[in-house]
């Protein structure tokens, strides 16, 4: 029953490894490759090849040691690479504006 339980548990753990994997590459496939130039970071190739290895391993070899290694490529990527590609292709995506601007620009309160 123990062991059971256990199993589950580290089925869960592998299929969250794997989805941050999957999210992981596919926001380094987003940004532009002169991003990754501007933020001074590898190139957006090397990230591509490194999380879809991550991605590789998680989906098709049920190593632990290797599927650790994916997860912390994943995490340096989430953690460092992302936010700095974020702050050169022009903050936070779509919406880029402030959270009181209008169709016309920012909203001032009347001042």
């Amino acid at each position: 029953m123990l062991m059971q339980g256990f199993n589950s548990f580290l089925g869960l753990l592998y299929l969250a490894m794997l989805v941050f994997a999957v999210a992981a590459f596919v926001m380094a496939a987003l940004f532009r490759e002169d991003a990754y130039r501007a933020a001074d970071k590898q190139n957006k190739g090397f990230w591509l090849i490194i999380l879809g290895v991550a991605v590789l391993v998680n989906f098709l070899v049920p190593m632990l040691f290797l599927q650790i290694a994916g997860l912390i490529a994943s995490i340096v990527f989430m953690v460092d690479v992302r936010p700095a590609l974020r702050q050169v292709s022009g903050g936070r995506g779509r919406g880029r504006g402030s959270s009181s601007d209008g169709p016309y620009g920012p909203w001032n309160g009347g001042r």
